[in-house]
């Protein structure tokens, strides 16, 4: 099973955030943000990392 490490995220013009979607590496997250980003809507596009930190 893939795990999907990053979630790209958006918030629109409202303030509103919403998960667009989940992927298991970097690289296709950012493909994928420039993709949205591209298409000239308002929206704020960004990718977060879903690691937990670890603990001491």
């Amino acid at each position: 099973m893939t795990e999907h490490r990053f979630t790209l995220w958006r918030q629109d013009d409202n303030g509103i955030k919403a998960r667009v979607a989940d992927y298991p590496n970097l690289q296709a997250a950012e493909q994928a943000r420039k993709h949205y980003e591209a298409l000239g809507h308002k929206q704020l596009y960004w990718v977060e990392d879903n690691r937990r930190a670890d603990t001491i």
